[in-house]
């Protein structure tokens, strides 16, 4: 049976007082659900897992279904293989700042592909300094005043894609790599 590394990123925990979640309850949740070797990164739910080949939908679907069962959370998952995860590295179309400012630069994963057109339109809808790039399945966007004070909010971001998503900043995203990719 081939195996296969995964990425999943829960969306929107560890942030205030809702949706708490112990990284140690996440890693014997997917060590429940068969998957080998759960290794979890910071506290902002990042997991990297190994299992066998399927699809990155399907693994996602089990994810949010068993979170909610068992630990009574109600989270967006999204999933990634370590090819796709090593692909969103390399399109990184900000590189200058992944050097010189990465706290500053996030990954947004999507929870399903998007079409240029709305990235075109969450672009438009920037008032600050920020900016966005990207493709189908995932964004870059880059806060040069930082996160916590600009306008281009996750709100804002989902209301113009029309889709789930969820952002890690480069660091997190490198450390990631290093842990799925090696």
């Amino acid at each position: 049976m081939r195996t296969e590394s995964y990425i999943a990123l829960l969306r929107a925990v560890n942030i205030g007082p809702r949706n708490k979640i112990a990284m140690a309850d996440l890693r014997d949740l997917v060590a429940a659900l068969g998957f080998a070797d759960p290794r979890t990164l910071v506290n902002s739910g990042n997991v990297v897992f190994s299992g066998a080949v399927r699809s990155s939908s399907a693994i996602e679907r089990q994810l949010e279904a068993a979170a909610k069962e068992r630990l009574k959370l109600e989270t967006v998952v999204m999933v990634r293989t370590r090819t796709e995860w090593a692909r969103l590295v390399a399109s990184n179309p900000f590189r200058d700042e992944a050097v010189r400012d990465p706290g500053h630069l996030l990954a947004l994963l999507l929870k399903d592909s998007v079409a240029p057109a709305r990235v075109k339109a969450l672009q438009s809808a920037i008032v600050g300094r920020e900016r966005v790039g990207g493709d189908r399945g995932h964004v870059y966007a880059v806060y040069p005043d930082g996160v916590g004070r600009s306008k281009l909010t996750l709100a804002v971001i989902e209301k113009h894609l029309g889709v789930p998503a969820t952002g890690r900043n480069w660091n997190t995203v490198l450390r990631l790599k290093e842990l799925a990719c090696g």
